[in-house]
């Protein structure tokens, strides 16, 4: 490496659905939720999302953010006739 170049990290800056969803422990389709939903920050590249390291990171140590309405779904009125 010539002197004054800096090393490069071995931590991505910008990270996958699946990766975030490791790293919070859930299930990819509840990260792609939140990130949809703009509960999580993202980066889009065209179609494709990613999440900052950093900002997950942030968005993690400040408590994160609660689901609207509470986490419960609330129950369907019966369409039957």
């Amino acid at each position: 490496m010539l002197p004054g170049m800096h090393k490069p990290s071995t931590d991505p800056l910008l990270l996958t659905l699946p990766e975030v969803a490791e790293i919070l422990r859930v299930n990819e389709n509840r990260a792609a939720d939140l990130a949809r939903r703009g509960l999580i920050p993202i980066v889009r590249l065209g179609r494709q999302i990613r999440v900052s390291r950093a900002q997950l990171d942030q968005f993690v140590a400040s408590g994160g953010r609660a689901l609207p309405g509470g986490w419960k779904r609330q129950a369907e009125p019966n369409q039957a006739a």
